[in-house]
């Protein structure tokens, strides 16, 4: 079984990156900022060392023209003074290559080194401590050479001093940066919370849903696709339940044919084998006694077929709910399932409201989603007990005499709901109960009870014609 990562947060990933791409940037500019310190350190060793050459020329030309010169050749005492900084050096080289003076300036006080792996990569990339060198020319021939050099270390301790203040700049920045560019996200995403709003209503069958314009061109776009496919899909489901309420009503009609031609044809011929067989019977018993067995089989089984034709004739034809009203056809309905059990299953029915007022056609709806329920209770639940609690629900408008405002139906039963697949393929009894519910702007959902059984709940808004009278 995969696992499932969590979602980041998109304010929080833009911002990350954000603050990547900044990082490199900043890294970028240490590199150019320790290359030209560099560069800079190396300029300035050579432009020494040329000033240096220069002043031990004239003073090679002094001890020529000036007395008591002779012997004090290399003084760089004269001009250190000028140029002298923390880990610099200055030095005379002869032409034979011997250094005949050199003078040093030590490190500053409560200078502290850079640690080591930054020492390690500095040296690796500049080379640090690299002298240079500046001929001392004297009547058009080289004497000797003024060299210069900087202590790698006091170098690459000042480089570390400038990069630690270049990255505290840097962490400060980023820190601003990403707290910015997280507060500007999460202003220009504010509107994704409306989007995901109409989202969840559009899932939950509210395709009344409408989204507001936003400023976001993007935003914009999808706020047009989203309002275009809820009008498509409130038109669509507009459409499927006007078709759902003519197919139910050429169901009903079908319905009523099948229960007149069963009644008429199948019933009379039900109602004659019977009589011929208790005609036969009669005469078996005078002049055949040996046939009165088989008549009576036959008169048995044609009671039975007869009592099966009543049952799918009330199943088929509905008591007439416009003369005698859906509390009182719901009665009558409990009744007959309570008669069939012989005590094997117990049903329950509870109404609370004035539901004789309702549209026939809605009426007979409602009795035939509960017939529905209750029979696919006792024939497959093998419940010993079936509740049937129909309210008529209102709001704070039913206080001032405006009527209910939805309708609620609830089945309950104590039987086997385990391995029941409720929300995939469903029987034709479970279809057509979605059918008319949805066809009457309901909604239907189910829940297990503990320990067992299953709760039919199904919540179906009143007619508004009823509504002002119930």
């Amino acid at each position: 079984m995969t696992s499932v990562s969590r979602p980041i947060d998109l304010k929080l990933r833009l911002a990350l990156r954000v603050a990547g791409l900044a990082a490199l940037c900043f890294i970028a500019a240490s590199a150019y900022v320790l290359f030209d310190s560099d560069q800079s350190a190396r300029m300035k060793a050579e432009g020494i060392a040329k000033i240096v050459a220069k002043d031990l020329e004239l003073q090679q030309d002094q001890g020529q023209w000036v007395k008591n010169t002779v012997g004090r050749f290399p003084d760089l005492q004269v001009i250190a003074a000028s140029f002298m900084a923390p880990g610099l050096c200055i030095a005379y080289r002869a032409k034979s290559g011997e250094i005949l003076q050199r003078l040093c300036s030590g490190r500053q006080s409560g200078e502290t080194g850079a640690p080591d792996y930054f020492s390690a990569v500095y040296r690796s990339i500049f080379k640090p401590g690299t002298e240079a060198a500046s001929q001392v020319v004297f009547r058009n021939e080289a004497q000797g050479e003024a060299v210069v050099s900087v202590d790698p270390d006091s170098l690459i301790t000042q480089a570390w001093r400038e990069t630690n203040r270049l990255f505290a700049v840097m962490a400060i920045t980023l820190l601003v940066l990403c707290i910015l560019v997280y507060a500007a996200l999460a202003r220009a995403l504010r509107p994704t919370r409306v989007i995901v709003s109409g989202l969840e209503k559009l899932a939950a069958n509210e395709f009344s849903t409408r989204m507001p314009a936003f400023d976001l061109a993007e935003l914009s776009a999808i706020r047009d696709v989203f309002n275009q496919l809820a009008e498509t899909l409130q038109t669509t489901l507009a459409e499927r339940n006007e078709l759902t309420k003519r197919l139910i009503a050429v169901q009903d009609e079908e319905r009523l044919n099948l229960a007149r031609e069963l009644h008429d044809e199948f019933g009379q011929c039900l109602a004659a084998i019977s009589a011929v067989a208790a005609a036969a019977g009669q005469t078996a018993k005078e002049d055949c006694p040996a046939l009165l067995p088989e008549c009576q089989s036959i008169a048995r089984t044609a009671a039975h077929m007869m009592e099966t034709l009543r049952s799918a004739l009330v199943r088929l034809r509905p008591p007439d709910v416009d003369e005698l009203g859906l509390t009182s056809s719901l009665e009558s309905l409990v009744a007959g399932w309570n008669s069939r059990s012989r005590g094997k299953t117990r049903f329950e029915i509870e109404v609370r409201g004035g539901f004789d007022a309702l549209p026939s056609p809605f009426g007979a709806s409602l009795y035939r989603i509960a017939q529905e329920a209750i029979t696919n209770a006792a024939k497959h639940a093998e419940a010993t007990r079936v509740g049937l609690h129909l309210y008529l629900r209102g709001t704070d408008l039913e206080a001032a005499g405006q009527g209910a405002q939805e309708i609620e139906m609830v089945i309950d039963d104590d039987g086997k709901a385990m391995g029941i697949d409720l929300a995939g393929k469903s029987g034709m009894g479970l279809l057509g109960m979605r059918e008319r519910i949805a066809a009457l702007g309901g909604k239907l959902r189910f829940e297990t009870r503990q320990p067992s059984g299953l709760i039919l709940h199904a919540v179906i808004p009143a007619p508004r014609a009823a509504t002002g009278g119930v």
